[in-house]
């Protein structure tokens, strides 16, 4: 499947006209002409959880419980997104780990990410060599992060995370495998 990351209608559409199969608007789709859009074209979604914008969301981001609050804002937008139209089955929401959380508030979500299947989507988590991986590791390059990223992931289908975005497949895969091998 092919998935775009896009807050802009005209970049949905030229997707939409390109086989992208996922639309994954990173602001939640707030913007009812992108909901009409999907709506009409029945495309699945990803609706992601993001404080603020990509310029000031990480300028001192504010939760009274990360899960709880983040648990909240996705069940209005899902509500919002039915009532527009579009069919439950096609979304997956992403609690938006690294997108206006501090290090504590993405540990939080992560110990707590089975109370977003009382949402009833699918739950898609992107933590793949994001900077709260490389501050506990001690390891800066992103790039040298895939061990840290593949724990995380493993820990998050280990809480029923249905769908895991990765830069390193293989290994990732791999662990997988063998975790599920190992966990029956």
């Amino acid at each position: 499947k092919i998935s775009l990351d896009t807050c802009n209608l005209s970049t949905m559409q030229r997707g939409q006209d390109n086989g992208v199969d996922i639309i994954n608007d990173i602001s939640g789709f707030v913007d009812v002409q992108n909901i009409s859009f999907i709506s009409k074209k029945k495309m699945p979604i990803i609706v992601m959880h993001m404080q603020n914008n990509p310029k000031t969301m990480q300028q001192n981001p504010q939760y009274e419980f990360a899960p709880i609050d983040i648990y909240k804002i996705l069940s209005k937008r899902i509500q919002t997104l039915l009532s527009l139209g579009v069919k439950k089955s096609n979304i997956v929401i992403d609690p938006g780990i690294g997108f206006g959380k501090t290090q504590y508030h993405n540990l939080q979500i992560l110990r707590n990410l089975s109370i977003f299947h009382g949402l009833g989507c699918p739950l898609l988590l992107g933590c793949s060599r994001k900077r709260f991986i490389g501050i506990i590791s001690g390891v800066e390059k992103a790039e040298e992060r895939m061990p840290g990223s593949v724990s995380v992931a493993l820990a998050s289908i280990a809480q029923g995370a249905q769908i895991i975005r990765v830069h390193d497949v293989l290994e990732t895969v791999q662990a997988f495998k063998l975790w599920a091998a190992v966990h029956g």
